[in-house]
């Protein structure tokens, strides 16, 4: 097992949401690269791997225990894939960069839940809010219907 392995395997269920997190912000900073290299295969991967990220988190939300908490993730979610997918069309740095920074306001919550005794708790008694929009299922349909804007 090599280090990155090692460090994820010892990561808590909420430290993993934060690792994809910093994972597509990463992505989204090549794919910035990429459009001022005027490099649009690179754009599209990098994009691509945003775009996954987010399929992977929204097709863990558990939609019918989660409640508010995980329709509005699903929200922020589409919202975010919706932002990228302009951003990449477009070309524009600025509609990535503005990825990010909702991306990054988000990460932070989950930073501090992640250290938080009382979701780690929660989470490990796999019951609770925490662990009910965290600890997956596959998301309903309803949840490509997005209240959010980006």
């Amino acid at each position: 097992m090599n280090y990155q392995q090692q460090a994820i395997a010892g990561m808590n269920p909420v430290e993993l949401v934060v690792a994809l997190y910093d994972g597509m912000v990463r992505f989204l900073y090549r794919a910035i690269a990429a459009v001022e290299d005027h490099d649009p295969a690179e754009r599209r991967a990098a994009v691509g791997r945003v775009l996954e990220i987010l399929m992977h988190l929204q097709s863990r939300l558990r939609m019918d225990v989660g409640g508010s908490s995980a329709k509005a993730l699903a929200a922020f979610y589409a919202a975010i894939f919706a932002l990228c997918l302009e951003g990449s069309r477009l070309e524009s740095a600025d509609r990535l960069k503005e990825a990010i920074g909702c991306i990054r306001d988000v990460r932070d919550a989950w930073s501090v839940a992640a250290h938080d005794p009382e979701v780690l708790r929660l989470i490990g008694e796999g019951d609770g809010p925490a662990a009910r929009v965290i600890l997956a299922a596959p998301a309903s349909a309803e949840a490509a219907h997005s209240s959010w804007s980006a």
